[in-house]
């Protein structure tokens, strides 16, 4: 049963970044590798805040301020700058090791005898690991609301229809450049606390924690979407944060059948690939099918 609560609790704090990564891979249809950065520059941005002396809650925000900061300069880069998308989100991950080495001052910070926001007192009360499924609750629900008010005002719909066709939204009168750049805050600024949540989960944070977390976030994203299939764009938000849990258990099962915890990456990779390719694959069998029928029909 502990095994189950912990990876719910992990799922909600990894969906935070599975939305995250949909507003700019979904909706914006930007492939932003910002986030292996940003993700890691959010964990130190926070424990390097709480290891002196802040609260939680606002080394929490701040680290989604750090997120903003991060997706401004990818957005800088690729709307003023000109440099392809790719490379925009390399160039500003890569930069973002060195700081966060001068974040931290060292490549690793520990949590050990510091406030967190699971060393509340009201979660100390609760059986082992309740304490990640509350507090990881507790942002997907504030993160959801803000998103789906977000995406309903005007300002929401000139960033979605920047996604859906760059050059209609133009005509428009929308200032593409800017729902670019806006769109790439926000979803780094979540980013960001997914990294600070996870830092002060872990107890730790280190620099290289933002390796694959990409894969994470898109895992999240994928299964979500092959899971629950034609929904609207909040349903989908919601699916991202389930698709995240989803993905947790399979990675849980797979643990439990006796694979080593250094082959997580793979594993990782792997389910990504298969859920990517099960649309195809659906299709595919799907043609066989009809063709099979077709076959035993003239028979």
């Amino acid at each position: 049963m502990s095994l189950i609560t912990s990876a719910i609790g992990q799922g909600l704090m990894w969906g935070i970044l599975g939305v995250g990564l949909f507003l700019t891979f979904r909706v914006l249809n930007f492939p932003d590798m910002t986030v292996e950065g940003t993700f890691p520059f959010g964990a130190a941005v926070a424990v390097t805040a709480i290891t002196h002396g802040m609260s939680p809650l606002l080394a929490t925000l701040l680290a989604f301020v750090a997120g903003m900061l991060a997706g401004l300069a990818t957005g800088l880069l690729y709307t003023k700058g000109k440099i392809p998308i790719l490379l925009a989100g390399i160039l500003v991950m890569t930069a973002l090791y060195s700081v966060n080495l001068r974040v931290m001052g060292k490549a690793n910070v520990s949590l050990l005898n510091e406030n967190t926001l699971f060393k509340a007192k009201f979660l100390t009360r609760l059986p082992q690991y309740f304490d990640g499924v509350v507090v990881g609750f507790l942002f997907v629900l504030v993160t959801l609301i803000i998103l789906s008010y977000f995406l309903q005002t005007e300002l929401g719909q000139a960033f979605i229809a920047t996604g859906d066709n760059v050059t209609m939204a133009r005509s428009l009168g929308i200032k593409t450049d800017g729902m670019t750049i806006m769109g790439l805050m926000v979803s780094n600024g979540f980013i960001g606390i997914s990294g600070a949540l996870m830092a002060q989960s872990n107890g730790y944070a280190d620099v290289s924690m933002g390796i694959g977390v990409i894969v994470i976030g898109l895992a999240s994203i994928i299964i979500g979407e092959v899971a629950f299939g034609e929904l609207t764009l909040n349903q989908r938000l919601v699916a991202v944060v389930l698709g995240s849990i989803l993905y947790r258990f399979v990675l849980l099962i797979v643990l439990q059948l006796g694979f080593n915890t250094d082959d997580l990456k793979l594993i990782s990779a792997i389910v990504l690939a298969l859920a990517l390719m099960l649309p195809t694959l659906q299709q595919k069998f799907h043609v066989q099918k009809i063709i099979r029928n077709g076959v035993a029909r003239h028979e």
